[in-house]
């Protein structure tokens, strides 16, 4: 006949099981995604703003992380990141003689738990 384990050493037991499996799971990491945009994607604005930002899910490495704006001709300048700033938002100046048309921003970001991310924000200034 078989023995039967005591309740103290089944409760030993289980909570065994539940620590490794919770040694073996890890913890969850998630990737930055874009939370707000200032202008926001697909915006159509009457004039350039002074400065874009990006507001993310998760804190950014900032010195690894880049911003583009690029012109309907696909040529790109790099938007200098504001340090010091927003953990989670990467805002940056746009050039004061930005003339009117389709633009993109195109940011890249290192998440401090090291997943990179990447995307456009599409928008466009009017002509007056």
């Amino acid at each position: 006949m078989p023995r039967r384990l005591s309740l103290a050493r089944r409760a030993l037991l289980a909570a065994l099981v539940l620590a490794l499996s919770g040694a073996v799971a890890g913890p969850a990491s998630a990737h930055a995604i874009v939370v707000t945009s200032e202008p926001t994607a697909g915006a159509s604005l009457a004039a350039a703003p002074p400065q874009v930002t990006i507001r993310f899910n998760s804190r950014l490495d900032h010195a690894r992380s880049r911003l583009l704006l690029i012109g309907a001709d696909n040529a790109q300048t790099t938007l200098p990141i504001a340090e010091g700033g927003d953990p989670v938002a990467l805002t940056a100046p746009l050039p004061a003689t930005l003339a009117p048309g389709e633009w993109r921003l195109r940011w890249q970001v290192l998440a401090i738990d090291g997943h990179i991310t990447r995307g456009d924000i599409p928008f466009t200034v009017k002509a007056p």
